[in-house]
């Protein structure tokens, strides 16, 4: 059984790739797969093609799952944040 370090609810802050820094919630987590859906992170672009006669093409914006181990606890972070500015004084 995989088991991850996240659980859905969580408030996570993404530690490396373009969305470094950003913070949000966690949607959906694919522990079998290290993946987890984060609100607000990981947003892409899906042009659609008109279904029907008459419908106009659109352009969808979805929430893709990013690697679990790319991100990490707010509540965690934010510690570790103090613990490194302390560190530096």
């Amino acid at each position: 059984m995989n088991t991850l370090h996240i659980k859905k609810g969580d408030s996570v802050v993404v530690l490396s790739g373009n969305e470094k820094g950003k913070t949000g919630k966690v949607l959906l987590v694919f522990p079998k797969d290290g993946l987890v859906v984060v609100e607000g992170v990981g947003m892409r672009t899906k042009h659609q093609k008109p279904r029907r006669a008459g419908q106009s093409g659109q352009i969808v914006q979805k929430q893709s799952p990013i690697r679990a181990s790319k991100v990490m606890e707010a509540s965690a972070h934010k510690a570790r944040q103090s613990k490194a500015k302390d560190k530096k004084k």
